[in-house]
């Protein structure tokens, strides 16, 4: 067998076995889809979004409590989140260059970045909902918050470094100061990166439990008072998924439905930033 032959059988072989993994996991995504499409589309309703989440046995409910805590958490922990994940970003980028400021900063973000959510929901359970002696929406939006700004750090880090240095200069020789080529020119040149950054991190928050489940808990009833437990879809589809009741089990069906989706539509976007920021 010559050289010519054996490698294009090894070639044949790692398509072959590239080609199965990824069928692999296309196979299991199409079927989770297809299953929480046909699950969840039975519980789509008017109620659905317009009545609060129904006691055990009743014949009539939706997840309206459940939706609105979700979207003040989810955006309450993007508005935190964001100003600092964009700031820490502008400094790793723009002055911390090689410091050992910079270097512990990427450190402390990239564990971060791996820490399992739970692990940051038991951290504000500890050092804030174990201290006032009650589970409360600000608690649950902290948590959020912790999980956004990382990722945001990244990204706006990798976009900024991604802007040439020669647009730096141009603007230095110009007579402008640093914030000035910072906020007119660097960031305006990677806003697009810098936003898919941001909505990636919604859609990840979007859908976390664990962090909820020890923090903001969750609540039966109508509430926008942050410093009570606030309901939310996450948590809520989790009880309502592991009741005996069919009722509740639609309606978590349902649920898990608009949360995939957002998340959907969410990714798309930003699919369509991130590609429109490479084209410029």
């Amino acid at each position: 067998m010559n050289l010519s032959r054996k490698r294009k059988l090894i070639n044949k072989f790692a398509l072959t076995l590239s080609l199965a993994a990824m069928s692999f996991g296309l196979f299991w995504l199409i079927w989770i889809l297809f299953t929480t499409l046909q699950l969840g589309v039975s519980g789509l309703s008017l109620d659905l979004f317009t009545k609060m989440t129904p006691p055990p046995g009743a014949a009539e409910g939706g997840l309206a409590n459940a939706i609105a805590g979700s979207f003040i958490l989810v955006g309450l922990a993007t508005l935190i989140g964001t100003p600092i994940g964009i700031l820490a970003g502008v400094f790793l980028a723009e002055y911390g260059a090689g410091s050992w400021l910079a270097g512990a900063t990427r450190f402390i973000n990239d564990i971060l970045l791996s820490a399992p959510s739970i692990v940051i929901g038991l951290f504000i359970y500890a050092f804030y909902v174990s201290q006032v002696g009650n589970f409360s929406g600000i608690s649950g939006v902290v948590a959020l918050a912790l999980i956004v700004v990382p990722v945001v750090v990244r990204t706006t880090e990798n976009m900024l470094l991604l802007v040439p240095n020669s647009l730096r200069e141009a603007a230095f020789a110009l007579g402008a100061q640093q914030y000035q080529v910072i906020t007119q020119v660097t960031l305006q040149a990677s806003k697009s990166g810098i936003i898919t950054g941001i909505l990636l991190a919604v859609a990840r928050i979007a859908g976390e439990t664990a962090p909820l489940l020890f923090t903001a808990l969750s609540n039966q009833f109508w509430s926008t008072d942050l410093n009570k437990p606030m309901a939310n879809l996450p948590v809520t589809i989790f009880k309502f998924a592991m009741s005996p009741f069919t009722d509740w089990q639609e309606l978590a069906w349902a649920g898990v439905l608009l949360i995939t989706i957002g998340v959907l539509a969410l990714n798309i976007i930003a699919r369509t930033l991130f590609r429109n920021e490479i084209q410029r």
